[in-house]
């Protein structure tokens, strides 16, 4: 990709900290001619009144040249759905964010037979887990942690317990951070091979959760983060999973700003989520397992 330059707009005129601002050439119609353009990306906080431009760009589409927003090149180019640049005219005109029936019913068929087959091959390294998490420290085997789901609704998670029982004696729920103090030695462990999720695939099953989708949250965070995040909601339309395309592509995170940075992944993943890209990113979690990336 070739980089032509910056077209300024009338009224936004600002300035570029780039060398190939494209300050003399005349309309857009005219820098398209000159400099064999193919492609224009509309990056303008504001387009209201603007007709001209707008006439112009409508000029360039008919001849051929490809005009699209920024929102979706930055999507092409990066696989995430950038929040800074996102409007809401572009989440509800555009192509994606469909949540069909159809679509639904392939998924869930896939989750079912997935979590048949997973569970088959895994109960005995279930067993022996559990015996460990027993052994290991004083608590329960399992954890139940209420997790905000599916159109806002909530539910219990279920993993192995990775963290002493008196991990959040204060009463406030805290980020998971790396080399988190609170975690048991086999807890390290079990997060180290990710095997404390296993339990999950009986939210699966129950069908509060997906194999693939954005991580379910809890609900303290989730109000936090719904008043600071534009559009952090949208990745409530579809299922929690117990993996996703965050997951698989951006490191373990726990603050705010790394939340800000999976909802851009977790946006493109509900605009785009096929049958293909679940066994894509299936297949990334197999990695970066086997490699230990990210985890905490």
């Amino acid at each position: 990709m070739k980089i032509i330059g910056f077209f300024p707009m009338k009224g936004n005129e600002v300035a570029v900290p780039h060398q190939r601002v494209l300050r003399n050439s005349g309309s857009i119609v005219d820098a398209v001619k000159r400099h064999n353009v193919n492609e224009i990306i509309v990056a303008l906080r504001e387009r209201r009144g603007d007709a001209t431009a707008l006439s112009e760009l409508l000029t360039c589409k008919l001849a051929g040249v490809r005009v699209i927003e920024q929102s979706t090149f930055f999507e092409r180019i990066s696989g995430e759905v950038r929040v800074d640049t996102l409007r809401a005219s572009w989440m509800i005109y555009g192509e994606g964010f469909r949540q069909d029936q159809v679509r639904s019913f392939v998924k869930r068929v896939f989750d079912i037979a997935s979590a048949v087959v997973l569970l088959g091959f895994t109960f005995p390294l279930m067993l022996m887990v559990a015996a460990a998490v027993a052994l290991g420290s004083r608590g329960p085997i399992l954890y139940r942690q209420e997790r905000v789901g599916q159109n806002g609704r909530p539910f219990n998670v279920i993993k192995f317990r990775s963290m002493f029982i008196d991990a959040e004696a204060s009463g406030t729920p805290q980020w998971a951070r790396a080399n988190d103090a609170r975690v048991t030695p086999i807890g390290k462990l079990m997060r180290r091979t990710r095997i404390d999720e296993l339990p999950q695939i009986f939210n699966v099953i129950n069908g509060d959760m997906s194999f693939v989708g954005p991580r379910p949250e809890r609900p303290f965070f989730v109000e936090q983060l719904a008043g600071q995040i534009p559009f952090y909601a949208a990745r409530h339309s579809v299922k929690p999973g117990i993996t996703g395309w965050a997951q698989v592509r951006y490191k373990y995170g726990s603050t705010p700003q790394d939340a800000l940075h999976k909802l851009q992944f977790d946006l493109y993943y509900v605009k785009n989520h096929t049958l293909f890209l679940d066994l894509l990113i299936l297949f990334k979690t197999v990695k970066v397992v086997v490699s230990g990336e990210g985890a905490c």
